[in-house]
Parts: structure tokens; C-alpha cells; sequence
């Protein structure tokens, strides 16, 4: 039930964000303290002044708690409807920094879905991913929508709970770069506040 409504959801922006629109400010780049002097730019725009994106949808989420459940049906659910789904299924999750071609998928998204779940926050590789999808969000205005299964949001927010262990486990590995656990902790703050769904016990 909440799957096919959430894609419902999610083809009626599809149809929306089809609409042509013009480009208020042109193609950007920028790079971050996660991968430093690794630029990446945001849809490009075609002649028209319409934004040219390669992706409807990027899923980030942690495959240890998700990928045969609510994740699986998501993609299956919005790949029927006709909405083209970036969801990286051959990843290797032991790097700490994303590739360029990943980096850049996440930005030639219309629409990035983060799913909170009780491991997530266990990976380097997904909190690279939601750190770079929020200044998507800032950067090029891409829609986020942040997805709690089976966590407290408020968890997630203060990195609390289920995630405070995983954070203290990344400040001490990264003494020598703390910036690069502030920028997650940042990242997870912008998302919740956004108006997102509460998957526990559902």
C-alpha cells in the first residue's frame, strides 16, 4: 500500500518536473571535503533551456538492511510506472569515497530518495552518498525525498540511538580529517528536515 502510493507520488513529479522550465542559473560545478579537487556538474541544459537529466530517480540506501525488502520493491514499483531509477546494486561498499561516475549519477538525478535504516549510518560510502545529495539539493535544486525505515527520525537527526555508535566509530577513525564527519552530521540535520516518511512497524 505505502509503496504504490509513494510512487504514485513520485510519477505525478515525474510529469511535473517534465515540464519545461528555464535555467536561472546555468550549469554548475563544485567540489566537496569528501573528494577534494573532484569537480562534478549538475543537468546539463539543452537549447531550449530545459534541464537535461539522466536519471528520474537515485535511491541511496544501505543493501544490508534493505536490498531484498523495501528497497527491491521501490525500484520495482517505479521501473512500472516508467520512471528510470539509478539504484547501485554492484557497488562495493569498503571505499570511503564515492567514484566520479557515482558522484555524477547522483547529480544528473531529478529526484534523490535517502533510506534511513539501521545500518546506514555503519557506511562510509552511504553517508558520502547523502552528504553529496544534500549539496545537490542546495546546488543544482534537486528534490529530496528522506524515507526512516525502521528508525526514529529524531536518530537520525541527533545520531543518536542505533547511530551513535557508528559516529563515534568515524570520529575516531577520522581524528586526522573532522571535517569529514561534520559534513555528515550536517547533511543528515538538512534531511530531517525535510518532510519525509516514518516506516517504523509498517
Amino acid at each position: 500500500m505505502f509503496i504504490s502510493y509513494t510512487t504514485d507520488m513520485l510519477f505525478s513529479w515525474r510529469s511535473l518536473l517534465l515540464q519545461p522550465f528555464r535555467a536561472l542559473l546555468g550549469r554548475f560545478s563544485f567540489s566537496n571535503s569528501g573528494q577534494q579537487g573532484t569537480a562534478f556538474s549538475g543537468p546539463s541544459i539543452d537549447s531550449s533551456g530545459v534541464h537535461d537529466y539522466k536519471y528520474d530517480v537515485f535511491i541511496s540506501f544501505r543493501g544490508a538492511d534493505t536490498r531484498n525488502t523495501f528497497v527491491d520493491h521501490l525500484y520495482a514499483h517505479l521501473t512500472r510506472k516508467g520512471v528510470f531509477t539509478f539504484k547501485d546494486d554492484k557497488r562495493l561498499e569498503k571505499g570511503e569515497c564515492l567514484s566520479p561516475q557515482l558522484r555524477q549519477a547522483i547529480a544528473n538525478s531529478r529526484i534523490s530518495i535517502v533510506v534511513f535504516s539501521k545500518r546506514y549510518a555503519e557506511s562510509t560510502w552511504c553517508l558520502e552518498e547523502m552528504a553529496t545529495i544534500v549539496e545537490c539539493r542546495k546546488d543544482f535544486k534537486q528534490t529530496v525525498f528522506p524515507v526512516f525505515y525502521d528508525i526514529d527520525p529524531s536518530h537520525v537527526r541527533k545520531q543518536s540511538g542505533v547511530y551513535q555508535n557508528a559516529f563515534i566509530s568515524h570520529m575516531n577513525k577520522f581524528k586526522h580529517d573532522p571535517n569529514k564527519v561534520v559534513r555528515w552530521t550536517r547533511a543528515m540535520v538538512d534531511l530531517t528536515e525535510i518532510v519525509g516518511w516514518d516506516l517504523r512497524n509498517k
